[in-house]
């Protein structure tokens, strides 16, 4: 479903050799464009609107310029992307480097240049405008039943007629002071033993995992322990760090997922490994490296040690899962999409280079299909629709859809491949939530005059003191939540049509609805940048949101309903969406306004109730044991619903539950330009 960002063409087409000029495409937006041999990265990022800090002014001397080449054949661009496509380490990047050190494989974009096709990533930190990852933890009580549990003993010195070893007389004290027995204790937990005994003057405290294991010992007394979940997203990562006594969330944090410069989507991702040997071992290393920036980004906030981490669990989609565990994933990449296990996984965390505590263990919750994994098995954990009479469409709104729909008595599955369209990507104004964006859209029916809200700022743009406050911010783009309210208001103010095409009569009425070629634009924002929603803009958002209604029909179609008792938006990008503006769109069935929520990110809801509720682990393994997968992708009405849904709302389906609360236009048809005719319109013949 994913439509090819827009691409710009710099001045001159062609080298003096005839060749066309070396494609960049900038990593995380997608922005992409054609420049001559020998321009400066930054250059062509700035020219592309792409978001690279620097104070210096290309001088090379304030080093927040920094990029990284993504090296290896990316199918979806046509590129072939290679570090010896940038010009030689300059002397000025030696400077740099010498003085303040440049981490390995990083360049300053003011003085690299092009010589050929490139992939470049922007890390966060070279942004000026950082990322807002929206994945935080929901407000919710959860009941605490420890995975871990501390235990404070004081245990019998040695002495010469004594033989018995340390871990034994250990053991003793924890039966005869805590009932505990039966006990194991792994080598990692022994080789520490000693020394804390004796640094507590023989006085402990011991971890115990699930009332089985020694898995930690302290000198002395201590009453802190931690786990973090974390949400392995293939846009972002979310993790939340918990106080495994008190279940309290001390500190959360978030980030991009670094794997992007490899594929926007998840299908681009296993292209790269499949043309690219060894393409998942360097994924993998990315997305490792980025929850261990994570663990320290926690642990700084909580002002506690990495060492007092003891549990972590992870949810994600089936391919963020294997890469996750350095599992190669392209047997997901077509049918039947095998995975490697379906089942939960537990491991030590330094079999997956974790750096907290070197006895800490990992638990992934289990995957339910091959494009239906652990995060859809999180969700279904905070949102339980098992238990429910209700029957429930859950749908986490992402790169790849995931939806669940079903009762007490029977749940079904299916994930459904909307694309990165909805958070920001493959659209000409679009970006991904960071201050600056436009979040919110309001356009006067009369005269389509927009007001919007930027991330970072509570006014709106007609308000007196809007340019004051946001003078620092500036107006940057329009992320997804913003896209998603422009459309549904351009629709419902008549610019545009239920078919989805910019109706370029009504310029007539408004100089925001403007001509570009054979298609129309609407301006969003007249300013520096104009922000204008193009034709391609319209169709790249259809095509994701028929793909999203077409899987939730499908499940419909599977139990034989019509109707919904309650509809679950969730994800980041769910929990930010204005539920009657996608109801507008028909990115979801009709169904009664109020019984329509977000549940936030419920997949990392998911994860911390399996940090904190040892039962729920076996709750979630039976659970997921019993849902059905639907495979889209084989289901023949799958495309019928998919025709019918890229109308808006939907060519057929009744909205009655969304027309009480809103004034539906009725259905118009733009009229067809002649080419040539200098934009003037003709009448439709019979």
């Amino acid at each position: 479903m994913d439509q090819p960002a827009t691409e710009k063409t710099t001045n001159g087409i062609t080298n003096g050799d005839g060749h066309e000029n070396p494609l960049i495409a900038f990593m995380p937006s997608g922005r992409r464009g054609r420049f001559p041999v020998g321009t400066p990265i930054l250059q062509a990022a700035r020219s592309l609107g792409v978001d690279i800090d620097s104070v210096c002014g290309g001088r090379g001397i304030c080093g927040r310029c920094q990029v990284v080449v993504s090296e290896g054949e990316f199918a979806k661009l046509g590129v072939t992307s290679k570090s010896d496509h940038l010009s030689d380490f300059s002397a000025v990047e030696q400077r740099y480097g010498d003085k303040r050190g440049l981490k390995p494989g990083r360049r300053l974009s003011c003085s690299a240049h092009v010589l050929g096709d490139l992939v470049i990533d922007v890390p966060s930190d070279s942004q000026v405008h950082k990322q807002v990852v929206r994945k935080r933890a929901e407000m919710r009580t959860i009941e605490l039943d420890p995975i871990i549990t501390l235990h404070y003993v004081e245990v019998a010195e040695p002495d010469m007629h004594d033989p018995t070893g340390d871990l034994q007389r250990l053991e003793k004290a924890l039966k005869e002071q805590w009932k505990l027995e039966n006990l194991d204790c792994d080598i990692r937990a022994i080789q520490g033993l000693q020394q804390a005994l004796r640094k507590g003057e023989w006085k402990v405290t011991v971890a115990v995992h699930l009332g089985k294991q020694i898995t930690a010992v302290w000198p002395g007394f201590n009453d802190k322990v931690y786990g973090l979940a974390v949400d392995v997203g293939s846009t972002t990562i979310a993790g939340h760090l918990c106080d495994l006594a008190t279940g309290d969330v001390v500190a959360s944090s978030g980030l991009m997922n670094p794997q992007i410069r490899f594929g926007e989507d998840l299908m681009s991702r296993v292209s790269y490994v499949m043309m690219n040997p060894g393409g998942e071992v360097e994924m993998t290393k990315a997305v490792r490296d980025a929850l261990n920036d994570m663990v320290q980004a926690v642990a700084k906030e909580a002002g506690c040690s990495i060492e007092s981490i003891l549990e972590c669990t992870f949810v994600g989609n089936p391919i963020m899962h294997h890469l996750l565990l350095g599992i190669n994933p392209v047997e997901l990449g077509g049918a039947p999409f095998a995975l490697a296990t379906d089942g939960p996984v537990q491991i030590w965390a330094t079999e997956i280079d974790l750096k907290i505590h070197p006895n800490a263990r990992i638990y992934v919750l289990p995957c339910i299909a091959g494009h239906v994994g652990a995060d859809t098995a999180g969700v279904i954990l905070s949102e339980s629709p098992h238990e429910s009479d209700e029957m429930t469409l859950i749908v986490d709104v992402g790169t790849n859809a995931e939806i669940v729909l079903g009762n007490k008595h029977r749940l079904l599955a299916a994930s459904s491949p909307t694309g990165p369209a909805f958070e920001g990507a493959q659209i000409s104004c679009g970006q991904r939530a960071a201050p600056g964006a436009i979040e919110r859209v309001r356009i006067d029916r009369a005269t389509l005059e927009p007001r919007f809200k930027v991330i970072g700022c509570d006014l709106w743009s007609d308000h007196p003191d809007f340019k004051a406050k946001t003078e620092g911010l500036g107006v940057t783009g329009v992320c997804g939540s913003g896209i998603i309210e422009c459309l549904a208001e351009m629709y419902l103010s008549g610019i545009i049509t239920q078919d989805g095409v910019v109706d370029g009569a009504m310029a007539a009425k408004s100089p925001r609805v403007q001509q570009d070629g054979r298609t129309f634009t609407y301006l969003l924002h007249d300013g520096e940048p104009q922000l204008k929603i193009t034709q391609n803009d319209v169709r790249a958002i259809q095509l994701a949101k028929a793909a999203l209604y077409a899987g939730a029909r499908l499940l419909m179609d599977h139990l034989g309903i019509d109707k919904l008792d309650r509809i679950t938006l969730a994800g980041a990008f769910g929990s930010h969406i204005d539920v009657k503006y996608a109801m507008v769109l028909g990115m979801i069935p009709d169904c009664d306004l109020a019984k329509v929520t977000s549940a936030g990110n419920a997949a990392g809801t998911g994860a911390r109730i399996a940090l904190l509720n040892r039962a729920s682990r076996d709750e979630i393994v039976r659970v997921v044991k019993q849902v059905e997968k639907i495979e889209t992708a084989v289901e023949p009405k799958f495309q019928e619903h998919f025709v019918g849904a890229m109308a808006i709302p939907h060519k057929t389906a009744p909205y009655p539950h969304l027309a009480k609360a809103v004034n539906l236009p009725a259905p118009k048809a733009a009229a067809p330009m002649d080419e040539g005719d200098g934009g003037r319109r003709r009448r439709r013949r019979g």
